[in-house]
């Protein structure tokens, strides 16, 4: 990957963590974007109280339906499929920041959750996900692997990985401080911020 594309990754995740920074303040601890943990709920959830697994249950079917729509997306788009998912992300927002104006908490939790599943589609390589933007276990792990061939001597490419996941850090802190501070105000910012990175994905070069 480029460095143009490396700068856009880390904008990119640090997008997705001020979403689930303000989805997990909103939603009593359930996630927009992190699926782990949400299925460890829902596990838990069925082994104990059973009618608390609706929440993450719904979460999780939420987030693969955007999985869903934003394939769908970059396969009709072809050589412009980031600016493709990156319209529909910041649609699934508008969606969830006008819910949250009006009240409709369910209907936001969707938006947010849609959006989240539907971003992961931005980088692809031969239809597989080549950067999961809003999960960074994969991310640690090359990282900590990379980390351990510098050890040995070998070069290694580990500083990217660690940019990642420090952007989806940096992404959650702002986005909790906002949620805290503007809470009408903090997802129209966010749909604002997929619209910035639906614009640079068109100066990007197309890919093939």
């Amino acid at each position: 990957m480029d460095r143009a594309r490396r700068r856009f990754a880390i904008a990119l995740a640090a997008m997705a963590g001020f979403i689930d920074a303000v989805g997990f303040l909103s939603a009593d601890g359930y996630f927009v974007s992190f699926m782990s943990g949400n299925t460890t709920r829902l596990g838990v959830a069925l082994g104990t109280d059973v009618p608390r697994a609706a929440m993450p249950a719904l979460l999780i079917g939420g987030f693969v339906a955007g999985v869903t729509l934003g394939a769908l997306a970059a396969l009709k788009a072809g050589t412009r499929r980031k600016l493709a998912v990156l319209a529909l992300v910041a649609l699934c927002l508008l969606e969830a920041a006008g819910a949250r104006a009006v009240g409709l908490h369910g209907a936001m939790l969707a938006g947010l959750v849609l959006a989240m599943g539907a971003l992961n589609n931005t980088f692809l390589r031969d239809g597989e996900v080549a950067v999961g933007l809003t999960y960074m276990t994969g991310a640690l792990v090359k990282l900590g692997q990379g980390l351990a061939r510098e050890i040995a001597g070998t070069r290694a490419e580990w500083r990217p990985w660690a940019l990642l996941w420090a952007g989806l850090l940096a992404g959650a802190v702002v986005g909790a401080f906002l949620q805290d501070r503007l809470p009408l105000g903090c997802l129209w910012i966010g749909a604002a911020w997929a619209m910035i990175m639906a614009a640079v994905a068109v100066r990007l070069p197309a890919e093939a």
